[in-house]
């Protein structure tokens, strides 16, 4: 095996033009409890955009390659890894070096095997998005069977993972979405109703849809924009679940008072090795059992990095996952 491998790197923060195709990067060897992976796709995220162009609040050190969300087979295990080996196929929910790449190493608690079922572009589809999911859903919202919850920007990758997710728990789901295309696969994909979250009207709907007393829970990927209306069709003691945001906006705390609904920030780096096993396993049941299919929207190959986060940030509606493919 050659020693070199090819891999995205960013040099410096900035524009989707700073993501740079290296051919002649080194390729990293497992240390203790790390995986080696040959890598056959990787989930690309928007917080990575975040990162990328300097707005995260955690930034990493420079140069450093992008990704946290592989799928691929094990190539090496380093000492002390036991439960995977060599063939096996799996997928991350982090990484040490870096996803956007031939190969990459991670640590052996973030490497899980991916269930028969799923190809890899579907493993890829995995980490972040359905983590997030389940975080917002169980370990935040603490969402119980029976509630209603409103999933805002439910056809993009976590949205649709928390639409699957979501049935399965036993919630009334309700999804929107900027497009028709984006409504029907948000309907295929476990939501009760869809909306279009472009008409004017559309809060109105959601409120007609619950009979009046409004949702329990709310799923918030664009808080900058939707915040402000999410508190006034929020049911008495519901909660708004902030995971994506990309600045401020202004609200009326007076919003929070008469129905007593709080607001929750999600934030996946926050949870804790427990939490993450609790969520690793019950999404394995869900790749076992059928339901959780993880739909993959663009495809990009590593050459076309900088072209994908282009895309993503004007994108008029999610449809799916985007993903590079090896």
């Amino acid at each position: 095996m050659s020693k070199m491998m090819k891999a995205i790197r960013v040099s410096e923060f900035g524009a989707p033009s700073v993501l740079k195709l290296c051919s002649s990067v080194p390729l990293p060897k497992p240390g203790p409890q790390q995986v080696l992976i040959r890598v056959r796709a990787c989930g690309v995220n928007p917080v990575e955009t975040y990162i990328r162009s300097g707005m995260f609040p955690v930034k990493p050190s420079l140069p450093y390659t992008p990704g946290s969300d592989a799928a691929g087979v094990v190539e090496a295990v380093g000492e002390g890894v036991s439960a995977l080996k060599a063939g096996d196929r799996v997928y991350t929910t982090g990484t040490l070096t870096g996803a956007y790449a031939e190969f990459t190493v991670a640590a052996d608690d973030c490497v899980h095997k991916l269930a028969e079922g799923l190809d890899f572009t579907q493993g890829a589809a995995m980490g972040v998005p359905y983590f997030t999911a389940y975080r917002a859903l169980i370990h935040r919202s603490c969402a119980k069977p029976g509630e209603t919850v409103l999933i805002h920007g439910a056809s993009g990758g976590v949205g649709v993972a928390s639409c699957q997710l979501s049935r399965a728990l036993g919630l009334k789901v309700l999804g929107t979405a900027g497009t028709a295309e984006g409504m029907k696969l948000v309907l295929k994909n476990g939501a009760h109703l869809a909306f279009n979250h472009r008409e004017k009207d559309y809060t109105d709907k959601i409120m007609e849809a619950t009979g009046g007393r409004g949702v329990d829970v709310i799923l918030e990927m664009v808080a900058h924009v939707n915040l402000s209306k999410d508190l006034s069709i929020l049911a008495p003691g519901g909660r708004v679940m902030i995971v994506g945001s990309a600045g401020p906006i202004e609200i009326n705390p007076a919003d929070t008072m008469f129905k007593e609904v709080g607001i929750k920030g999600v934030a996946l780096y926050s949870a804790t090795p427990e939490e993450k096993r609790e969520s690793a396993a019950f999404l394995h049941s869900g790749m076992e059992a059928g339901w959780l299919r993880p739909v993959i929207g663009s495809k990009y190959a590593l050459d076309q990095t900088a072209q994908a986060h282009q895309d993503m940030s004007k994108s008029p509606g999610a449809a799916g996952k985007v993903v590079l493919t090896m």
